[in-house]
C-alpha cells in the first residue's frame, strides 16, 4: 500500500462539478492499494499516517501529529502511485489492486482511520476527481506499507 501525503490549510475534491470531499486544515491522503496488500498493510500505514509528526508546534517546530493539531484527512484513492514507468511513454499499472479489492481496502482504510477519531472525508473511488490543495509548507511525503507492492528493477 503506498501514499503520498500533503499537509494542507483546506482542500476538497469535486466530482462531476459538485463537491465530493472537504476539509479545513489537515492532510491530503492520495491512496494507492497494491496487488496483495493485506489487512496488515492497511494498519501500517494508517498508524503511520496518524502518529506523523508534521504539525507546527507553538515553537514552529513540526512536533505535533494530526490529531494532536485538530487536522482532519482527505482520502483520494489513487491507482497511479502504481504506474510503472520505467519502460515505453505509457505507463504500467500491473502492480496495482484489482478494482474491488482496492476499493475494500480504501473504504477498510478511511473507516479505520475514523474509528481512530479522526474527522475524514473522500471522493469517490473510481471517479474522475479535481483536487484542490492549499499545500502547507509545502509538505509532502511518500510512505510505503512493508508489504506494499513497491516497484522492482527489471
Amino acid at each position: 500500500m503506498r501514499a503520498l501525503l500533503q499537509r494542507s490549510l483546506k482542500s476538497r475534491v469535486l466530482v462531476e462539478g459538485r463537491v465530493a470531499g472537504e476539509i479545513p486544515r489537515g492532510l491530503v491522503v492520495f491512496l494507492g492499494v497494491g496487488r496483495g496488500d493485506t489487512q496488515g498493510d492497511l494498519e501500517y500505514l494508517a498508524e503511520k499516517i496518524m502518529g506523523l509528526r508534521i504539525f507546527e508546534d507553538e515553537a514552529g517546530k513540526m512536533n505535533l501529529d494530526i490529531r494532536q493539531a485538530g487536522g482532519e484527512v482527505l482520502v483520494i484513492s489513487q491507482f497511479t502511485l502504481y504506474g510503472d514507468c520505467r519502460k515505453g511513454r505509457r505507463p504500467g499499472f500491473t502492480g496495482a489492486a484489482p478494482p474491488e479489492e482496492a476499493d475494500r481496502l480504501y473504504r477498510e482504510f478511511c473507516r479505520y482511520l475514523e474509528e481512530a477519531g479522526l474527522k475524514v472525508a473522500t471522493g469517490e473511488f473510481g471517479a474522475s476527481m479535481q483536487v484542490e490543495i492549499t499545500n502547507d509548507g509545502p509538505v509532502t511525503l511518500m510512505l510505503d506499507s512493508p508489504g506494499g507492492q513497491a516497484l522492482k528493477p527489471n
